[in-house]
């Protein structure tokens, strides 16, 4: 499959393809505890360069390129991609996303995630990309909602992290 060349040129930021020489920006901006406490365990907390280089030497060898970069001014701040589903569940795409705290309220994932669900929507044989955002993130649910996904449900009791049972929200986007 060949996707239409990265990046996208947005208002506030630009999303485009990871390099490895964004090692350290990214362990800067990743090492946040408050960014971890919004995403899976798979993204370490302490963030180091050594979790950075490894996580952009996966990124640059994935085909296709599923995991792109939030650029502001030319340094990686944050993160955007998708999870291909497999088998009945081939048509379906999981959406992940951060950005750098000092970015936080500016309106820069409220621009970043439409545009990217838009092309993802077009670059890949795509009929549907959801979210789960924890309940106790209402910035990202309301990201979800500005690019026009629907909230679908409550998932109670679906997530443990940092020692707590959380409930999660499932929101989706269709072609």
């Amino acid at each position: 499959m060949t996707t239409k060349e990265m990046p996208l040129v947005l208002e506030r930021c630009a999303i485009r393809n990871w390099r490895m020489d964004d090692g350290a920006p990214l362990a800067k901006h990743a090492n946040n505890r408050k960014i971890w406490l919004g995403l899976r365990d798979l993204f370490p907390h302490p963030y180091t360069i050594d979790h950075a280089n490894e996580f952009l030497r996966r990124a640059l060898a994935a085909k296709p390129a599923t995991s792109f970069c939030i650029d502001i001014d030319g340094l990686a701040v944050g993160g955007i991609g998708i999870r291909i589903g497999e088998d009945v569940h081939r048509y379906t795409a999981e959406l992940g996303y951060w950005l750098s705290e000092d970015f936080w309220g500016h309106g820069i994932t409220s621009e970043a995630v439409p545009a990217f669900s838009n092309y993802c929507f077009e670059n890949f044989p795509l009929h549907r990309i959801y979210a789960e955002p924890y309940a106790n993130n209402p910035a990202s649910a309301r990201v979800l909602e500005k690019a026009g996904f629907v909230l679908e449900g409550r998932l109670k009791n679906n997530v443990f992290k940092d020692e707590q049972i959380l409930d999660s929200l499932l929101y989706a986007k269709t072609k």
